[in-house]
């Protein structure tokens, strides 16, 4: 090829992209009516009929910009009256069995086709609200709006609206009603509105866009098209009451003659849900009843943190995407274990017994007030109060018994500004507070954040300062500091993205936040490439690379070396994509090199120096429609100073045996040999200051097994069964000292204490949950926990999990009812009845 044949070329790949990223915008207007239409997923009334047609698909995947094939075409419509607004649609398909659906209760995906109305009220291109309804008529919503975990999707948000579907020979069709109490907007007289469509088609590993989406542009909203015309609709009067009762029995063998085994509990509260405004909710939870949320996932915790669980209380996980800026916000701080929970031991005298301790502080109310005004300023407050909590103690000899407060009344806060700008770009102001009574110490952290885009949103600029304060703690008040930033392009094949993120030692969040370690400073560089047109085997290809390296912003060596400043480094090659026969495979490669460990040791100042890394994994999971689909990862790797060798398989799967019925299990697996770790501390005076730190060369066997049941009786009533084994085994095959260089070197004084762990947890949850009416639920929920932990071994894992279940088990028997109620719609019906 010639120099100017190549010029050719060149330009016209250079307008065929410009075109891809001039696609022009489509518009559709709503048509007012003035009557309210029966919601059964027909779409037969004359009115849709008279309504503007949104058709003309394009496909996201597998092919980007592919035009959807007239026989499986889409035909959506927007209704609207003073009330809400209707949404139909009919989705034609050439054969019957081509529609893929199956029931898996409120808010899940499973394996169903599904349409999904995305608005973006406030068209800043940032925030949206999105409304999904698959062919049985099952719903699910969620809130676009930033995330520091990088989703910007949070289908923990839930809203009260009305839809229903209906499957027919060539295709499904269904409607929906968003009443105005079920979205945030604007008091314009004339409303245009953000807005895409996306449609999912199963089996043939589609989702196509009424609105096209270029895949290497940045941002998901920002390519959205336009609802238009919507006239004198007024933000209404948003008050709503979700009052709730529940009762519990509860057993545990104790065995003791001064504790029952038995006892009962009735609780009653309500939620309430307020508009202050067109744009501001208030939500308020009273005398909160938290007993039926998901078992945690326990596990046997090897390292110097704590672990991190997810959060299921409801309260805390919908609509709370503001109090997640600027990752300074883990709820589980509110309602949890006790600051001086540890403290009691040290108080107990030596004649008394400890009769109850609570692993958690009790919360009595909680509120949240947030939203976004027109003009893109959004505002957040949370705020949650918990009692005191106290432990009781008995004297041994008079039986006489006192509490020892193991947390003050205290009082947590969060404040949020979010500024929307062009460009998709905000800048954004985060408060956190925690008040404690009495003589405990308090703590405050604010944090400044910018997101900033370029006018063609391909460049993004990004960071954060922060400065923790802790008040009265030890005495004294501390002051600490944070920031980070990140550079990096992010629309295009080619993406990358450079980071620093930097902590004093001084700086700490954990009252409120979640946090491992401070004085660091870590920088990073992320690459990535990807193929989006599809070859002769793979729909999309993706590549990435990532690099790290950590450092200590301040020695905290005893020996106070310079060379000591290093922590880590390492980085990860990662290469995924998806088959023609829409599998998912991956391969990862990663590697670390020789670093100082200032934790591990759990002493200030101490360090432990470990040798390097290297793993590969492999991971695939075949095609999800399929009535069978699994898929698994195996990762091999070694390293250490003991020359570690580790093997991690996982096992997933799922068979459903109907639309209704389905089982799925997963096996995860941890075998390591010769792992380095921490193993006690001992206190004498013989030693050189007064203590010694052991580590030791140990095997870790872990095996997590869990298995979910899912029967579905209708698209509102449903029952599922999740039961879960995780055992963990730490075997040491020889002890250590660690010198004060960070070598682990031979014990000048044995170790001769027996640190064998074993530890066992069996969770299992049975959940019936009956939808009886838009918002009002009936749950009735078993749950059964069993835990272990002792110095010796068992055989194997059916032995340890037989021990498990054999064992004492508390059990939980409860049903609680909740009775959606809306002002307005209560008064309507008054009103009739008069």
């Amino acid at each position: 090829m010639n120099f100017f044949n190549l010029r050719a070329v060149c330009f016209c790949m250079l307008l065929t992209a410009t075109a891809f990223s001039q696609t022009e915008k489509k518009k559709i207007s709503a048509q007012r009516i003035s009557k309210s239409l029966k919601i059964d997923g027909v779409i037969d009334e004359p009115e849709w009929k008279n309504a503007q047609v949104a058709d003309k698909f394009v496909a996201l995947r597998p092919t980007p910009f592919k035009p959807e094939n007239p026989d499986n075409r889409s035909e959506m419509y927007f209704l609207y009256n003073d009330e809400g607004i209707y949404i139909g649609g009919y989705f034609h398909e050439k054969f019957k069995d081509s529609i893929a659906s199956e029931l898996v209760g409120r808010d899940g995906f499973g394996n169903n086709d599904f349409v999904g109305v995305i608005f973006d009220t406030y068209n800043d291109k940032i925030n949206g609200f999105e409304y999904f309804v698959t062919p049985l008529g099952e719903q699910f919503d969620a809130k676009q709006a930033p995330n520091p975990n990088g989703d910007s999707e949070d289908f923990s948000w839930n809203a009260v609206w009305q839809s229903n579907a209906k499957i027919h020979n060539d295709g499904w069709s269904f409607e929906m009603f968003l009443p105005y109490s079920a979205i945030r907007f604007g008091k314009k007289k004339v409303q245009d509105w953000g807005l895409n469509i996306v449609r999912r088609r199963q089996k043939s590993g589609e989702q196509l866009f009424w609105q096209s989406i270029d895949p290497t542009a940045n941002g998901f909203l920002t390519q959205e098209g336009m609802l238009t015309g919507l006239t004198d609709i007024k933000p209404p009067l948003r008050l709503q009451f979700s009052p709730y009762f529940s009762t519990y029995v509860n057993h545990f063998p104790y065995k003791q003659t001064d504790l029952k085994n038995w006892n009962t509990q009735v609780n009653g509260g309500m939620d309430v849900k307020y508009g202050l405004n067109q744009a501001f909710t208030l939500d308020m939870t009273l005398i909160p009843d938290f007993g039926q949320v998901q078992s945690d996932k326990r596990i046997l915790n090897l390292t110097p943190f704590e672990v991190k669980y997810d959060e299921n209380r409801t309260f805390f996980t919908e609509g709370t995407e503001l109090f997640n800026k600027g990752n300074l916000f883990y709820s589980r701080r509110i309602g949890g274990q006790p600051i001086h929970y540890y403290d009691v031991d040290y108080q107990v005298n030596s004649d008394e017994a400890v009769l109850k301790n609570p692993q958690q502080s009790k919360l009595v109310n909680a509120t949240k007030i947030s939203g976004r005004t027109q003009k893109g300023l959004g505002i957040g407050v949370l705020n949650a109060v918990t009692k005191p909590q106290f432990a009781l103690v008995e004297n041994s000899n008079n039986k006489e018994q006192r509490k020892i407060e193991t947390d003050p009344l205290t009082n947590y806060n969060v404040f949020v500004i979010d500024q929307t700008m062009k460009y998709n770009s905000s800048i954004s102001f985060v408060n956190t507070n925690v008040w404690r009574s009495a003589k405990d110490y308090d703590a405050n952290v604010s944090s400044f954040l910018f997101d900033l885009n370029d006018k063609k949103n391909k460049w993004n600029f990004g960071g954060s300062a922060s400065l923790s304060n802790l008040l009265g703690k030890g005495g004294k008040n501390t002051t600490g500091y944070a920031h980070s930033f990140n550079f990096g392009k992010t629309s295009g094949r080619f993406n990358f993205n450079i980071f620093q993120e930097l902590s004093n030692a001084k700086y700490d969040k954990s009252d409120l936040g979640y946090f491992t370690n401070n004085n660091t400073i870590d920088n990073g560089l992320w690459m990535g490439y990807k193929w989006l047109q599809p070859k002769k085997f793979f729909n999309n290809f993706r590549l990435n690379f990532n690099t790290f390296y950590s450092r200590l912003v301040t020695p905290i060596d005893v020996l106070k070396r310079k060379e000591m400043m290093y922590q880590n480094g390492g980085g990860n090659v990662n290469m995924n994509g998806q088959t023609k026969k829409l599998w998912f495979v991956g391969v990862n490669v990663n590697w670390g090199y020789n670093y100082n460990d200032f934790y591990e040791a759990r002493e200030p100042g101490r360090v432990f120096k470990n040798k390097g890394r290297v793993g590969m994994a492999v991971w695939w999971e075949s095609n999800s429609s399929k009535k069978l689909s699994w898929g698994g990862e195996i990762f091999g790797g070694k390293g250490g100073v003991f020359k570690r060798q580790s093997i991690n398989p996982t096992l997933f799967g799922k068979i459903r045996f109907s639309s209704k019925f389905s089982i799925n299990n997963s096996l995860t697996m941890d075998f390591q040999k010769n792992n380095a770790g921490y193993a006690d501390t001992l206190q004498n005076a013989i030693f050189t200051n007064g203590y010694e730190i052991y580590f030791s060369r140990r095997d870790i066997r872990t095996v997590e097994n869990t298995l979910g049941v899912k029967y579905n009786f209708t698209n509102r009533m449903g029952i599922t069964l999740r039961a879960r084994h995780y055992w963990s085994k730490v075997a040491p095959q020889q002890f250590y000292e660690l010198d004060k260089y960070g070598d682990v070197v031979t014990p000048s004084v044995p170790f001769t204490k027996n640190r064998n762990q074993n530890y066992n947890f069996f969770s299992t949850d049975l959940v019936y949950t009956w939808q009886f009416a838009q918002g009002s639920f009936i749950n009735i929920v078993w749950k059964d926990i069993s835990e272990s932990f002792n110095r010796d071994f068992e055989k194997n894992y059916f032995y340890n999990l037989d021990k498990t279940i054999s064992g004492p088990q508390a059990n939980s028997f409860s049903v609680r009812v909740i009775y959606f109620l809306d002002y307005l719609t209560a008064r309507k019906q008054l009103a009739k009845k008069k």
